[in-house]
């Protein structure tokens, strides 16, 4: 929010490393870039200087670019991708390392840990499944370190680390800035926001900063009456009898009862806002020590969905039977101490979550997916076939979570002016994770009185049962993590040019699975696995089942040793990261690295359970106990430049990463188990180029831009997973094949104190393929016989025979493989304004073309939905800064 009139003139270099700005003297110099400070090695450095890929984009270009959630950000970042369905239920991939998401309404349950690192400030707020959604006030700058970055920042930066840097309190004193806007989108509703803060120096040595904001971001999907005359929800029985395992006796025509929403009809329904405050205070304990604290506090309120069913008309409607809510609050404080003993800079820093979400969601597709579909919904045993049908299929899913996060980080640092230097530190990190989820699937018509239960009773949260009559399913898991790290990194300057570093980071992970099911006791069976003997075996499983699975142990098939005989999985390792650098003069700098990361093991539910269908390679498959730690190893080079006399600058790194055990989420039903469930699929292979660059090409104008080259392979295949994954040399899925973006400023003076401004945005984003199984003839099939028509979206074939399904199509054939396309895009942004030294005006047109852009096929529902973005949405804002 804060600008002097020449950084309002000039602005800042779009998703550029750098900022712009220059100086009026009585001789006009040409604009440069200023290059940013970072902090990607836990020291600040020149973000030109340090051997690593960092792109960052500064506070005050996120204001230029409309920027306030992190999807919005991932469009000039064409190296990161964000997958998901709707604000606060996305994952985060970059450089294509990506694989099958979890279903939302297990992500907590039994979701894989992230890939990606997110940081708010020093503090890590990654979440399986759910991201924390951190509305972007008052920041400072966003950081995204691209490749493997566990040496120094843990287990979840196994393919990078993104940081949302905040503004912290300063001692210059009174500072203050609001803005305001408000914006109508093409078929929507109206969306408008208010942004806040002041700073104050109380003291000398005592300085406050507060930030505010309240941010309705009105929908544009409406929840249309469903017609089923016009592609609207019919039902097939001839869909439920075969995942049910073909129990109607002539399904072809037994009635269904198709499901109705007339009373939840209504025009843009998807409505997000975001409320919340951060206060920050830092105090100079004297002229060596300084103080750091700061609370941050969030609500998020969605309501609605955010895809639109490609069967109906246009691009934004849907069908939806069960009001659909999602309230995701959130509180993080922090703290950190930082100072000099002797020659070593000393860092404490700390933090503790508390994150609850509540959510509601239309499982109502369960019934096209589910292997039990027919128990719930349709009358057919002991029923004559002329009596047979399939009742109202309307289903629901509750969650209630919570979460608390508690970390502690001790570092040192030397001198940066030793040609030696050195990073050291200890870290510690708590994680407890508390969910029940219930689960509404049966027809309350034929089962009126469920009355569940929970099978065991350690480790869960509610009082056990009996749950509300309609619920059929219910998931009751806490989920404990915790992980202890030493880290470190050693820097040597071989010569005045020649830069050597080597890092390592020795951690233990603990990680403590409890709970059951209406069906399965986690808790037990875990801690069956865990003792491993004869008699906790056969206690648990029974005389038959414990002999099966002690030979399954006895020949490699089930792995447990990482299991102790409570249950808790432990796992330990050491990783690395080494680099050399050269600063080959004052404008080029040359670099190579070496790097390692993870993800832990993920420990499943139903573990050992074996295969429904033991037939081809599901013969003798049981489900693995946990997935094993899945690997990244990274190997780059890159060279960053600043040329021109620094009217240039331009970055480039080329690399190659190699995934091995690779881990996936599972979900199959006819095979295996109609739990999900997690995996290893294979190995992978990942080469690419990213590239980014800012030039000052006038006086009044600078041109900015991304790219990204991404090459992705699957090398080899689980055996079991053979015809229901993509075959050996198939690409990974959700990352294009080149995406990039250009952007382009030009300002003239208006008056004497006044400036005139013109943004200009374009980003292309190639095609993805969506998920990590071939299902998506199988699953159009099922849309056709559903809804009477198809979806439209486009498939590639990747296999003759999709070998996850053990019926035929509707026409009697067998399902080829292959997975849905989302589409190439192309989205364009502009605004203009004017501005002096205290108060901007500006018009936008976000999304000029209107695209309609396939940001997410989501198959959750068993038929697919489209993840879209916002049409074309033309505002207004205002910003003033007191100074």
């Amino acid at each position: 929010m804060k600008f002097t009139k020449l950084h309002c003139a000039m602005l800042a270099a779009l998703a550029a490393s750098g900022s712009l700005h220059a100086e009026e003297t009585k001789k006009k110099e040409l604009a440069k870039i200023e290059v940013i400070e970072v902090t990607a090695t836990k020291r600040a450095e020149s973000i030109q200087e340090v051997p690593v890929t960092v792109t960052a984009l500064t506070g005050d270009s996120l204001e230029k670019l409309g920027v306030s959630n992190f999807d919005q950000y991932v469009e000039f970042l064409p190296n990161v991708v964000f997958q998901g369905t709707g604000p606060g239920q996305n994952e985060i991939y970059i450089r294509g390392a990506a694989t099958t998401q979890t279903n939302i309404s297990v992500s907590s349950v039994q979701a894989l840990q992230p890939s990606v690192a997110f940081y708010l400030d020093e503090q890590p707020v990654s979440m399986q499944g759910r991201n924390l959604d951190i509305y972007a006030t008052d920041v400072e700058r966003i950081e995204v370190l691209p490749g493997p970055q566990g040496t120094l920042f843990g287990a979840s930066s196994q393919s990078g680390t993104v940081r949302l840097i905040t503004n912290k309190p300063t001692h210059d004193g009174f500072a203050a800035g609001l803005d305001i806007s408000t914006s109508f989108t093409k078929g929507g509703d109206m969306s408008n926001s208010v942004e806040a803060y002041f700073n104050m120096s109380l003291t000398d040595s005592l300085a406050v900063r507060v930030a505010a904001y309240n941010d309705h971001q009105g929908g544009w999907i409406d929840n249309i009456l469903n017609d089923p005359s016009n592609g609207g929800y019919t039902g097939s029985a001839v869909v439920i009898d075969r995942i049910s395992g073909g129990v109607l006796a002539n399904p072809g025509n037994t009635p269904v009862t198709t499901p109705q929403n007339d009373a939840l009809v209504e025009d843009d329904f998807n409505t997000a806002d975001y409320s919340g405050a951060r206060f920050g205070l830092s105090y100079i304990i004297n002229d060596e020590w300084d103080l750091l604290v700061q609370h941050t506090q969030q609500s998020l309120d969605t309501e609605g969905v955010f895809s639109y069913d490609p069967n109906l008309d246009g691009e934004t409607s849907t069908n939806r039977f069960t009001p659909e809510n999602n309230n995701d609050d959130f509180g993080l404080t922090t703290w950190t101490l930082s100072g000099r003993l002797e020659h070593l800079d000393v860092v404490y820093t700390g933090g503790y979550l508390d994150r609850d979400i509540n959510s509601t969601i239309d499982y109502t597709g369960y019934t096209n997916g589910g292997s039990f579909s027919a128990y719930y919904v349709c009358n057919y045993s002991g029923v004559p076939e002329a009596d047979q049908k399939c009742l109202d299929p309307t289903k629901f899913y509750k969650e209630a979570t919570s979460t608390s996060r508690t970390t502690h980080e001790l570092r040192f640092n030397t001198s940066t002016e030793n040609r030696w230097r050195i990073t050291a530190g200890v870290f510690y990190d708590t994680q407890e994770l508390s969910t029940v989820g219930q689960f509404k699937i049966a027809n309350t018509e034929k089962f009126p009185n469920l009355a569940r239960t929970l099978v065991g009773s350690e480790g869960i949260n509610s009082n056990g049962g009996p749950f509300p009559s309609e619920v059929s399913f219910v998931n009751d898991v806490t989920h404990t993590i915790d992980q202890i790290a030493v880290f470190g990194q050693f820097e040597y300057d071989i010569t005045d040019t020649v830069t050597a570093s080597f890092g390592a980071r020795w951690y233990q992970i603990d990680d403590i699975y409890k709970g059951s099911t209406t069906t399965a006791d986690v808790s037990g069976r875990l801690r069956a696995f865990g003792d491993g003997s004869d008699e906790a075996l056969t206690e648990f499983f029974g005389a038959d089942e414990a002999a099966a699975i002690q030979a399954a142990i006895a020949s490699g098939q089930l792995e447990t040793s990482l299991l102790d005989d409570s249950g808790k999985l432990t796992v330990d390792d050491t990783i690395i990261k080494t680099s050399i650098d050269w600063q080959v003069n004052d404008e080029v700098m040359l670099f190579a690295s070496y790097s390692e990361g993870f993800r832990p093991p993920v420990t499943n539910r139903v573990g050992g359970g074996s295969a429904k269908n033991q037939e081809g390679a599901f013969d003798g498959f049981r489900i693995p106990v946990y997935s094993t730690t899945d690997s990244l190893d990274n190997i780059e080079l890159g060279f960053k430049s600043t040329l021109f006399d620094q009217s240039l600058r331009f970055n480039a790194t080329a690399y190659y990463s190699k995934i091995s055990d690779l881990q996936t989420s599972r979900y199959d039903p006819t095979n295996i188990s109609f739990l999900v469930f997690t995996d290893n699929v294979g190995d992978a292979e990942i080469k690419g180029i990213d590239g980014d660059f800012s030039w000052v090409a006038a006086d009044n104008l600078i041109i900015s831009g991304a790219f990204s080259f991404i090459d992705t392979e699957l090398t080899s295949i689980n055996d079991q997973l053979d015809g229901i994954a993509p075959s050996v040399g198939s690409r990974l899925p959700y990352s294009a094949k080149f995406s990039g973006n250009l952007q382009a400023q030009y300002f003239y003076p208006i008056a004497q104190d006044m400036t005139g401004y013109i943004n200009g945005s374009i980003s292309y984003t190639g095609e993805r393929l969506a998920g990590m199984v071939m299902d998506a003839y199988m699953v159009e099939d099922a849309t056709n016989l559903i809804y009477g028509k198809g979806s439209g979206l486009s498939i590639q074939k990747e296999a003759d025979v999709y070998s996850g399904v053990n019926y035929k199509d509707s026409n009697g054939n067998t399902f080829a493989g292959g997975r849905y396309i989302q589409d190439s895009y192309v989205l364009a942004n502009l605004s203009f304004g004017v501005t002096n030294d205290e108060w901007k005006a500006e018009i936008f047109i976000d999304n000029l073309t209107d695209e309609s852009a396939i940001l997410y096929i989501d198959t959750q529902q068993y038929t697919p939905k489209v993840v879209s973005n916002r049409p074309r949405t033309i505002g207004f804002r205002f910003s003033y800064d007191f100074y």
